[in-house]
């Protein structure tokens, strides 16, 4: 897990100009492999997991978690780099939105169309685009497997009108042939631990699984203290996030581990 001061302030400027940031190796070897094996043989996540269909009929799969609990997924969420890091791109203190696993099987793991993530957490109450998201990769992201994708820069046209798609909510279509033209599209190719941090307005999405392999990765959504939502959601409203040590993520995921273990 990254020990130093998080970003400098031209990692930032690139942010808030790119709309996007990589921390290649956030987590270390040894957490990171905790986090694969655990999540492989987590049976809640694939239980709890729900669908949905892309515009062309794949299926998409996700896991999840308004609530934080004694597991390695929340210990990721409340360590100190993690917030901290966080707190840094939306300019003061953050909360716990939501964390999730996206889940893409090998040959045949639905797309994500494109979208803002505050497309939809507009309408949750959340008055201004103070969110933000990290993507830990859980196993290696490339073109072949579905990685996500990012229009470089495109958090700076504002909220999108977005329309369904499939069992999706997507940015309009007509809307985007355009936008495509005028935004670096960017496939965000990352290794097992590196970190994917992403403003809410920033376009993403991510194609269907074509490989072997597959391409599993932990999100972690935070909001501004600050953007405390005016009505309640499916998501929660604010309530303090006491962050802690990064070594709790191992400690947590040895504790894990050994439960899974016992429960074959």
């Amino acid at each position: 897990m990254k020990n130093d001061l998080n970003i400098h302030t031209k990692e930032l400027d690139l942010y808030h100009q790119t709309g996007f940031l990589i921390q290649r190796h956030f987590l270390d070897a040894e957490a990171t492999a905790l986090l694969q094996q655990i999540s492989k043989s987590d049976p809640d996540l694939i239980a709890q997991a729900q669908i949905r269909k892309d515009r062309k009929g794949s299926l998409a799969r996700l896991s999840v978690r308004n609530a934080l609990n004694n597991d390695i997924y929340s210990a990721i969420v409340r360590s100190q780099s993690m917030v901290d890091t966080m707190e840094m791109l939306l300019g003061g203190e953050v909360y716990h939105y939501h964390h999730k696993m996206i889940i893409k099987q090998p040959g045949g793991g639905g797309a994500w169309e494109w979208h803002q993530d505050y497309g939809y957490w507009y309408h949750n109450g959340c008055l201004f685009p103070l969110l933000g998201s990290c993507m830990i990769a859980v196993d290696t992201a490339t073109s072949k497997n579905g990685c996500l994708q990012i229009l470089k820069g495109s958090h700076l046209m504002g909220r999108l009108d977005h329309e369904g798609l499939g069992d999706q909510m997507g940015a309009a279509i007509e809307r985007m042939k355009v936008i495509e033209q005028h935004f670096e599209w960017i496939d965000c190719h990352l290794n097992p631990g590196d970190a994917l941090f992403f403003h809410c307005n920033v376009l993403h999405r991510s194609g269907v699984n074509q490989s072997n392999q597959p391409r599993w990765a932990l999100i972690c959504c935070y909001n501004a203290a600050r953007n405390n939502p005016y009505k309640s959601s499916r998501h929660p409203q604010y309530s303090p996030l006491e962050p802690w040590p990064n070594e709790r993520i191992k400690e947590m995921g040895y504790l894990q581990k050994n439960a899974l273990r016992k429960q074959d």
